[in-house]
This record gives C-alpha cells, sequence and structure tokens, in this order.
C-alpha cells in the first residue's frame, strides 16, 4: 500500500493511504541504519509504502524519491540533521520583529537552505500590529524592500487585525506549504485562522527572555479547506545550515552569486581577494551587509564538518 505521511511523532508516522484511510505505521530498523546521523529517517510529506503485517503494527517499509525536502541541523547535536519536511511546493517562514524578534541571519540560513534544495520560499513578517514606532515600521519596509528586490515573495500581516491574512491565504491556496520559524511568531495562530477545526494551541512569549515557547511537539499536515495543505513543524531558536561545501555557499545568495560572475577569480570566496566584484558592490551598497554577514557565518562553520547529502 501506499500513502502519505501527514504527522511524524518520533515513534510513530501516520500515513494517508490512496484510499483515504489513515494508518499509524512503525519504520523499518534500516532506516535507522542507513541514516545514522538523521533523527527523522521519514518525514511528513513522504510518499511510503506501507507493508501489513498481520497483527502487527503496519510498518514503513520504502520511501518513495523525494522532489526536495528542506533538512536543519539537529539542536544541540551538531553531527545529526533532521528532515524538516519532503516534496514541497513552497516554504513559508513566519517572522516577527517584536515579541519576539527573528534575526536576519536566521531568515537568511533559512533561505540559503531553501535554495540549496530546490526549495521556493516566502517570507511572511506576522504580527505588524505590535510595530508600533516608526524605527519599528521603518525597518519592516527595509526587510520588505530588500528581500523582495532579491527576488523573495514578502507577505506582511497580522492574525489580531487581519490584515494581510486574503494574501496569506491567496498564497497558500493549492500548495502543500512548509510553515516554519521561531517559536513564537504566530504560526499556530495563523493555522487556526485558515482551519478554524484545526485548534492548533496557542503559545505565550517569555516575559524573560522574550523568546517564544514551543507549543507544537511535532510535525503535522493539514489541509487547507479551499485546497492545498500546511505542514505544522515545532519552531526552532536556531537553523544550521549542514551539507554545504565552502564554494557553494555564495550560490544559495542568489544576489551575490549574480555579482560573482564579475570577480577576477572563478573560486573567489568574496572574503578578501583582489578584484573580487562582491566587495566591491558592498562597498557601494549594492548588496545588504546583513546578508553578506549571514553568507560569512555559514563560512566561518567548522571547514572539517562536511557531510554528503542524506538521500
Amino acid at each position: 500500500m501506499k500513502g502519505l505521511v501527514i504527522k511524524n511523532t518520533g515513534s510513530w508516522v501516520t500515513v494517508r493511504l490512496d484510499d483515504g484511510t489513515t494508518v499509524n505505521c512503525k519504520m523499518r530498523g534500516v532506516f535507522r541504519l542507513k541514516g545514522l546521523r538523521c533523527t527523522n529517517p521519514v518525514a511528513v510529506g513522504d510518499i511510503v509504502q506501507v507493508e501489513d503485517k498481520g497483527g502487527d503494527a503496519p510498518v514503513v517499509g520504502a520511501i518513495e524519491p523525494r522532489k526536495n525536502y528542506i533538512i536543519r541541523r539537529a539542536s544541540n547535536l551538531s553531527k545529526e540533521f533532521q528532515i524538516i519536511a519532503a516534496n514541497l511546493d513552497q516554504a513559508v517562514l513566519v517572522v516577527t520583529l517584536t515579541n519576539p524578534v527573528t534575526s536576519t541571519t536566521f531568515i537568511d540560513r533559512f533561505l540559503a537552505t531553501a535554495e540549496a534544495y530546490q526549495v521556493p520560499a516566502v517570507i511572511a513578517f506576522n504580527k505588524i500590529d505590535l510595530l508600533t514606532t516608526d524605527n519599528l515600521r521603518q525597518q519592516l519596509d527595509e526587510l520588505k524592500a530588500l528581500y523582495e528586490s532579491i527576488g523573495y515573495p514578502v507577505i506582511t500581516m497580522s492574525v489580531v487585525t487581519g490584515e494581510g491574512t486574503d494574501s496569506m491565504r491567496e498564497q497558500l491556496s493549492g500548495k502543500t506549504s512548509l510553515l516554519s520559524g521561531n517559536s513564537g511568531v504566530g504560526k499556530s495562530s495563523i493555522i487556526n485562522l485558515l482551519i478554524p477545526d484545526a485548534d492548533v494551541r496557542v503559545g505565550d512569549v517569555s516575559h524573560t527572555h522574550h523568546k517564544g515557547m514551543h507549543t507544537t511537539t511535532f510535525s503535522e499536515l493539514l489541509d487547507l479547506p479551499d485546497g492545498g495543505a500546511i505542514i505544522d513543524t515545532p519552531g526552532v531558536k536556531a537553523f544550521g545550515t549542514i551539507d554545504f561545501e565552502r564554494a557553494q555557499v555564495a550560490h544559495y545568495f542568489p544576489e551575490i552569486f549574480k555579482v560573482s560572475a564579475d570577480c577576477r577569480f572563478n573560486n573567489c570566496t568574496h572574503t578578501h581577494e583582489p578584484g573580487c566584484a562582491v566587495l566591491s558592490v558592498i562597498e557601494e551598497g549594492g548588496i545588504a551587509l546583513s546578508r553578506y554577514q549571514s553568507y560569512l557565518s555559514i563560512l566561518e562553520e567548522d571547514p572539517n564538518d562536511k557531510y554528503r547529502k542524506p538521500f
């Protein structure tokens, strides 16, 4: 039997079979042996083969080839990674400029990973009703202009006031979309707005640390009323990249890659080389310093810490 993985709790996966029924399945031990560095060899969005074991629980026997996926370094386990979701039409990164603050480094690392794994990315600035100062509103305008200039669709929205929610509905309609972001940015509130019967638990933001507290504890695919689906995932504090060859990092920053064609050396790292077109454009203000700093932060990760792609 073949089906779509719609939930992964870590111990079990729920599969929606082709006939529309759902079954809870165990995973073959061989998956864990083949993916020693992977914390979840079967991800939400995977198409899998299910084997009926009679009186025992069904087993995921095979994973169909993925068209794409997004991975991140597992929390506190630098030599392990987790597949966030597979077979995506797009990834929507929900970010906030206050309560909590999403760093541009986090945004850029997510976008670079989406580029690396051929997943179209969208940025949704949520909680814009909280941007009550001129500085915050200016920051929103500047970041929106920056990412749109690179080519990323940007949505500005507030679940509280309803502003921009129609744009979010339109962006998600008919697509399978990963919804990701830091804890506390409002992913659960967005899902409850779009899917009223989802009843996803909404968490608070810590007043001490000004960061969101986890409410979603597992990944799950939720069908949208008008077609398409959202893959809801636990909030993440940091986005550790993995499987990035040093020479390829610039490829995942579109504006840097475009300018790099004019560098004197083909293997230019855009850090110190003479004749570097990227450094010249940065000095002229043509590439945002925040983006370049995010690029450098990936380059500066342990150069000996390299992994092959898991699949």
